[in-house]
Order: structure tokens, then C-alpha cells, then sequence
């Protein structure tokens, strides 16, 4: 871990100054910063990185089994990018959709305006090791009053036989009254032979007014120890509607946040995760209240297989000074198995009058009433269990936005309970 390799990898790809002097002094920070706080999870001692920034190799085509059709699409597999899809009404309108070095020339005075505006460099030693030694990315820019009625939808593919880390970042930027639908998929592909890392950083910039449905999967392998953190920075009357599918087999800890800077501003966050085997998934949900009358809920629910360990902490933290503002969690687990291990912690803090919150926390085992009443009408136990699951998390499948993807994720669903 050196400030040399950071400085060749950023000169050899032609960062602007202003970028080379933000990963060397996230580096210059490291020592000094403490590990996010993940309530109840142990992680501390994780492999999340071994100070390794490089490329990984070239890769000829786009694989097989990803859809070509017409729908906006950036498909990356490692750190190289195989597929750039956006119709020429929308390249018209200003719409940007292309890697982090691309969008760097082509609109470089939003990249450098916001890059970092909802995750800080300095948040934590993790934040900081992602901003020292990311090696890829991406952009989506949707300008002032562009609305887009297709869903956008990126896909990452981390090559589960490379040792290449996966260090992404993913900037979002909406301008004001923008509208989009996008999706976002990571996923391991290969024969998930190499121990791997990945530190994945995805930034929403909502201008004032605009709307994103952002809907994601996340599929990593077990072999790969992950960090992900997914932010929301919400101007006046933004709102981001969150669906996040946790759906990985290796270890994980998430931070997904929302930061309700502006008066009126909305955050919906909905989170299923699936552990099985004996993986760890700790998933901190947060929504801060800053602007008068913003609102931000919360909604989890994860099912537990085998001796797998799932811990869900909602945070919700109203400001002072934002009056009328509405602070709202849920986090339920269902377990199948005895040996399984689960937390829900719901953590409210209030530190204003006139204000709405509450919170709801659960942790149990299947209805026996449901099972019965499904297995009284002829359908064997396995099948009925996936019945009351895929109900279980079904109000956040139903807000995936395209239909084969909502397919795929009850089919992992699937895939895990028949392991068992």
C-alpha cells in the first residue's frame, strides 16, 4: 500500500489533478479513521482489501447471457467496459450514460462538482480505502427536466476467477426535475475459484425535484468479501425509491443511507436479503432527516437458511430543525433453520419536536397456519415454503422494474432454499 502505486495508476489513466489529489489523501487518512460502525456484526477482521489498484484483463465480447435488447445499458465486466447502449434521442437530450474515465471528458465539471457529495472520502478508513484504490466505474447523467420512460440498467460482472479487486464507484447524477427508472445488477461470473474483494461505492445526487426508482440485485460469490455502500444526497422535493435485493453468497457488510437535505424530500428504502450456508450479511439502513417535512422509510425483510448469520440495524435520525419531518422502520426476518443467527435493531433518534416516527421489529420462524393451509390443499412442504417466502419478500420484488430481473431474484430465491 503505497502512495506511488495510487499516483502511476491515476497518471497512467489520465485522471484530472483534482481526482489524484483525492485518493492521496484518502490514502494520507487511512491510518487515522475508524471501520464503519455495523452494530452487531463482526467484520473488523475481514480480508476488504490488500492495497492492490490495477486493471483487470481485456475481455473480447459481451457474455451470453445477458440480454440484448434495446433498453439503455452499460455492461462491465472487472474494470473494462463491453457494452455502452443509449438511443440517440436520449444522447440528444444530454443524457450520459459511460465509465467513470469516459464521463470525465465529456462532462468533467459534474463529475468533479459531485463526486463524493454523498459518500465523504474521510466518512470511515473503508470509505477512504475505496476512494485511494477504486479501479473502475460509472455515470449516469440525466440533465434539468429530462424525463426517461425506459428503465437504464447497468450490469457489473466481477470475474470470479480473477484476483482482481472489485472496487467500483458509481455516481449518479440527477438534475433538476429529472425522472428516470434504473437497475443495477453486481454479479460473480466464472468458476468462483479465487478469494477476491470487492468495495463497491454507489452515489445518487438527486437535484431538486427529480425522481429515481433505483431498483438492484446484488449477486457476488462466495468467495468474494464485499463492502457495498449505496447514498442518497435528496435536494428540495427529491425522492428516491430504494429496492435492493441482497442476494449474495460470500461475506457482506452494507451501508445504504439516505440524506434528506432538502425541505420535502422522500427516501423509500426496501431491502430483502437471503443468507444461507454459513455466510455473514450485516445491512445498516439509515435515513437522516435534515429538511423540514422530508420523509424516510424504511422497510427490510430477510429469510435465513442453514448457519447463516443476517443482522438488520434501521437507523433513523431526525435533525434539529426539521420540523414536520417522518421517520418510519420496519426489519423482519423469517429463520428456517435452528442454527441460524439473526439480529433486527431499530435505532431512532430524535432531536426535534413535531415530528412523526416509529419503528417495528420481528424475528421468527414460518406460520404454521400459513404451511397448514397451504399443505391442506395438496401442495408439498418445500413448495409451500417458497409460496409464504417469495410473500414474504414480495414488496420488494414487485418494485424491480423489469420483469425478467424480478424473475431472476426468485429464482436465486429458489436456488437457496433447495440447497438446503
Amino acid at each position: 500500500m503505497t502512495r506511488e502505486s495510487i499516483l502511476n495508476f491515476s497518471q497512467g489513466h489520465a485522471e484530472p489533478k483534482w481526482l489524484q489529489e483525492r485518493r492521496l489523501a484518502a490514502f494520507d487518512k487511512l491510518d487515522d479513521l475508524d471501520f464503519p460502525m455495523i452494530e452487531r456484526v463482526k467484520f473488523h477482521r475481514w480480508n476488504l482489501g490488500d492495497g492492490t489498484v490495477t486493471d483487470s484483463p481485456e475481455v473480447a465480447s459481451v457474455p451470453d447471457f445477458i440480454q440484448l435488447d434495446d433498453n439503455p445499458k452499460l455492461v462491465q465486466v472487472g474494470t473494462q467496459t463491453v457494452l455502452e447502449q443509449l438511443p440517440a434521442k436520449l444522447l440528444e437530450q444530454g443524457v450520459v450514460l459511460t465509465d467513470l474515465r469516459t464521463a470525465l471528458e465529456e462532462i468533467p465539471e459534474q463529475i468533479e462538482a459531485n463526486f463524493g457529495q454523498a459518500v465523504a472520502y474521510d466518512a470511515n478508513k473503508l470509505a477512504a480505502y475505496h476512494t485511494a484504490y477504486f479501479n473502475s466505474g460509472a455515470v449516469l447523467y440525466v440533465p434539468d427536466n429530462v424525463e426517461i420512460e425506459q428503465p437504464i440498467e447497468n450490469i457489473f460482472l466481477q470475474d470470479s476467477d480473477s484476483d482482481v479487486p472489485f472496487n467500483k464507484h458509481v455516481l449518479i447524477i440527477l438534475g433538476k426535475n429529472a425522472k428516470v427508472t434504473y437497475l443495477e445488477r453486481f454479479e460473480s461470473i466464472g468458476q468462483n475459484t479465487q478469494q477476491a474483494t470487492a468495495n463497491i461505492c454507489v452515489e445518487v445526487i438527486a437535484g431538486a425535484g427529480s425522481q429515481i426508482k433505483f431498483a438492484a440485485i446484488d449477486r457476488l460469490g462466495e468467495n468474494v468479501t464485499a463492502y457495498v455502500t449505496r447514498c442518497g444526497s435528496h435536494a428540495d422535493d427529491a425522492t428516491i425509491d430504494w429496492a435492493l435485493g441482497v442476494m449474495n453468497e460470500g461475506n457482506v457488510v452494507c451501508d445504504f443511507d439516505s440524506e434528506l437535505i432538502g425541505h420535502g424530500s422522500h427516501a423509500n428504502l426496501k431491502v430483502v436479503a437471503v443468507s444461507s450456508g454459513r455466510q455473514v450479511q450485516g445491512i445498516d439502513t439509515r435515513v437522516t432527516n435534515y429538511g423540514r417535512s422530508s420523509v424516510g422509510h424504511i422497510l427490510q425483510h430477510g429469510v435465513i437458511l442453514e448457519r447463516a448469520t443476517l443482522t438488520f440495524n434501521g437507523i433513523g435520525h431526525i435533525i434539529k430543525g426539521a420540523k414536520g419531518a417522518d421517520a418510519q422502520q420496519e426489519s423482519r426476518v423469517l429463520m428456517l433453520s435452528d442454527k441460524a443467527r439473526s439480529d433486527a435493531n431499530p435505532i431512532l433518534l430524535i432531536d426535534e419536536n413535531e415530528v412523526t416516527a416509529g419503528h417495528a421489529a420481528s424475528i421468527g420462524q414460518v406460520d404454521p397456519e400459513d404451511m397448514y393451509y397451504l399443505m391442506s390443499r395438496g401442495i408439498d412442504q418445500i413448495t409451500a415454503e417458497k409460496l409464504v417466502i417469495r410473500g414474504f419478500l414480495g414488496t420488494v420484488i414487485t418494485e424491480i422494474p423489469v420483469k425478467s430481473v424480478r424473475e431472476d431474484m426468485i429464482a436465486v430465491i429458489d436456488e437457496k432454499l433447495d440447497k438446503r
